[in-house]
């Protein structure tokens, strides 16, 4: 048995405010999943037919885009996207500032910005083409561009004063868990060593900015690895099983103590060396992102604009 102590390893209860956030999250994830499954199982045959055979469906003056429900898709849809700027305007307001947390912000900025472009390929039927298929693609682009840095934001400092502190604070972290893996039982130090197995800052230095966010992501999949395997070495054949090959927890609460502390120190090890190219990873992401979202709502309006001004067939 591990002589880790549960004050050190057992989780912290959240606060109010931290579940209240969770909740909502999770309720709006769900209302956009339940839309697109709504939507794909009512339309699945007329998105199929080809423009020609469309109009003599049934559901053709329904979910055309200027149709009851394609048109209504496509005011939500948009206005989904422009919520997306609320999170940056957040950044230069000091009443908005003062309302919320900045992560909470982000999470809801991210489902936004992944809702927005489902929403809008309903609302198009799945015909993109000419001025709005731009603008789709475009979004598209934005939302992707938006996990990854969703992504970066939970991985490494924005700040470079951040960064110095982060750096001062993980080694002292790194030390206090290496000493409590030292006392676990469990697993040998040559079955935890792969799982912190990193690229030295030597070579991280020397790669260019896309292989060092590559390199991040690579890192991460392979720590999800040989956390399964970590956990399929203390599980027989049923336990194996209802953890998925040990990608989910097992209830077992001093092997998922062990792990946890195992991953902490291993994800420690990660920020540590990626730090040095942490400025250079959000100066990419911003060139890709920022430049994305302004072209799209200049398309965007353009096309409303057309279409209010021509008319809505």
């Amino acid at each position: 048995m591990s002589t880790i102590t549960a004050t050190s390893t057992l989780p912290t209860a959240k606060p109010w405010s931290e579940r209240w956030h969770r909740f909502r999250l999770r309720a709006g994830y769900s209302f956009a999943a339940l839309l697109v499954i709504t939507f794909t199982l009512y339309g699945f045959d007329y998105y199929l037919l080809d423009s020609t055979q469309r109009p003599f469906s049934p559901k053709h003056f329904v979910l055309r885009p200027s149709g009851s429900v394609g048109l209504g898709l496509g005011i939500l849809g948009t206005f989904l996207f422009l919520g997306v700027f609320l999170y940056p305007i957040r950044k230069s307001s000091a009443w908005m500032r003062s309302r919320g947390n900045t992560r909470h912000w982000l999470d809801f900025h991210v489902l936004l910005g992944l809702a927005a472009p489902f929403i809008i390929a309903f609302h198009a039927s799945f015909k993109f083409g000419g001025l709005a298929g731009m603008a789709f693609w475009i979004m598209a682009a934005v939302a992707a561009s938006g996990v990854v840095g969703r992504y970066l934001y939970s991985q490494i400092p924005r700040r470079l004063n951040a960064a110095e502190l982060s750096l001062q604070e993980a080694r002292e972290e790194q030390s206090r868990l290496t000493e409590q893996l030292a006392e676990q039982k469990l697993f040998s130090a040559a079955w935890l060593r792969p799982l912190f197995r990193v690229p030295s800052e030597e070579r991280i230095r020397s790669q260019a900015v896309v292989i060092v966010l590559l390199a991040m992501v690579w890192a991460d999949i392979r720590r999800l690895y040989w956390v399964s395997r970590l956990r399929r070495l203390e599980l027989g054949f049923w336990g194996q099983l209802t953890s998925l090959g040990g990608m989910l927890s097992s209830g077992n609460a001093e092997l998922e103590r062990v792990i946890g502390v195992a991953r902490k120190q291993a994800v420690i090890s990660q920020r540590m060396v990626f730090l040095s190219r942490s400025q250079q990873v959000f100066h990419l992401w911003h060139i890709v992102h920022k430049p994305f979202s302004y072209s799209f709502v200049v398309l965007a309006l353009i096309h409303i604009g057309v279409v209010l001004l021509f008319g809505i067939k």
